[in-house]
């Protein structure tokens, strides 16, 4: 990845996270900066990591750099509510997915996420391709209906909350990158576990998404329990089963993000059919789901994804990781409520970016050859898929 995209990258998500904050200066009435917010990281930075991922290319290709241009375009249109646009742009960033995927995958249907013969990391990889294409032309009707039309109104499908269904592709990715760094496993029972894995994250999220709407108090509990023992049995399959290279302690702490954001979400729903449902109670817990989901979980794949050609790098993981949980779980909570923090809060973010983008050094050799001997004994191994 060159310096430039890198760069690039560090500033998008950068300016992502200020965003959030900046409801401080500037009244949401007046301009809704958390569009920018969610729209920087998850389409703009995650759809062309994902892009520049699927293409395996050293550097971003000039259909990367198009769906870039327009994924900020596409943000800006929404930002600033120029709907028109904005209804046209995503239905193009569509077709440039879907010619990604079928490139990648061989066929406009996606037949082989069926197939008993398909590994679960392409499944993961090509359902994450597959949500982003059909997110992106669901967002014109969508803003069609809700701006001008008004024909369906649904209490909690407003336009910004269908916008954060952007984030589930980059959750599926990392999803992708973890099960492909579990070693080949020939026990039925493993190669089940991580098929149903598989089934239940994806019909899961989207079952789950239609009890929201139906606002099923009961059904959302039973679909986010089951959602979070299916996390935490994909921790106990990585954690034993994951290859022992360096990319382990940054997508293990990114499991551990997802799993506290399964919890506050289970607290948040139960906290919102109950008495005690006030801003003063719901907004610092919701503010505390979002934040370890954007930027705990989806970033610790992202980072890895980024730089997949570089590992093992020279860094130090426990202080890097520390820093994340800090700025995730206190700075960035905090910042919503307090500017000083905020500021302080976007510091350490940009300071962690620039440590998982541009940490340069001599490569530890010893760790060097203990993960080409891993990865050489994983690709020996026969597959269970």
């Amino acid at each position: 990845m060159s310096w430039y995209f890198k760069t690039l990258l560090m500033v998008m998500m950068t300016i992502a996270l200020a965003c959030g904050f900046l409801h401080h200066l500037v009244p949401p009435s007046v301009y809704n900066f958390e569009r920018l917010h969610v729209f920087l990281f998850n389409l703009c930075s995650g759809g062309t990591l994902l892009v520049y991922f699927t293409e395996g290319q050293s550097q971003l290709s000039a259909r990367g750099r198009l769906f870039l241009g327009l994924a900020l375009a596409f943000a800006l249109c929404a930002f600033l509510q120029w709907y028109v646009p904005a209804m046209l742009i995503p239905l193009i960033l569509a077709y440039l997915i879907e010619e990604v995927r079928i490139e990648h995958f061989g066929s406009r249907f996606p037949k082989s996420l069926f197939s008993k013969n398909e590994p679960v990391p392409r499944k993961f990889h090509q359902a994450a391709l597959l949500c982003l294409s059909l997110g992106l032309c669901f967002s014109s009707p969508v803003i069609l209906n809700s701006v001008y039309l008004k024909w369906f109104a649904v209490e909690k499908l407003k336009l910004d909350t269908f916008f954060l269904g952007f984030s589930f592709p980059v959750s599926l990715i990392s999803m992708s990158v973890i099960f492909s760094l579990m070693k080949q496993e020939s026990r039925p029972l493993t190669s089940l576990l991580k098929e149903a894995a598989f089934w239940i994250i994806n019909l899961g999220v989207i079952v789950f998404f239609g009890f929201i709407l139906a606002n099923l108090f009961t059904s959302q509990v039973v679909i986010a329990l089951v959602l979070f023992a299916t996390v935490s049995l994909i921790f106990y399959l990585y954690w034993y089963e994951g290859m022992e290279l360096q990319q382990k302690a940054f997508l293990s702490s990114g499991i551990l993000f997802l799993l506290v954001t399964s919890i506050t979400g289970i607290a948040y729903i139960l906290l919102s059919f109950s008495s005690y449902y006030t801003p003063e109670h719901s907004v610092p817990l919701l503010r505390l789901h979002a934040f370890t989901a954007l930027y705990g979980w989806n970033l610790s794949g992202l980072a890895v994804i980024s730089r997949h050609g570089d590992f093992p790098l020279k860094l130090h993981s426990r202080p890097v990781i520390l820093l994340h949980w800090l700025t995730v779980l206190v700075l960035c909570p905090l910042g919503y409520f307090v500017p000083g923090v905020a500021v302080l809060a976007v510091v350490a973010y940009g300071g962690l970016l620039f440590r998982l983008f541009f940490n340069q050094g001599t490569m530890d050799q010893q760790l060097a050859a203990t993960q080409q001997a891993t990865l050489q004994e994983s690709a020996g191994a026969p597959s269970p898929q």
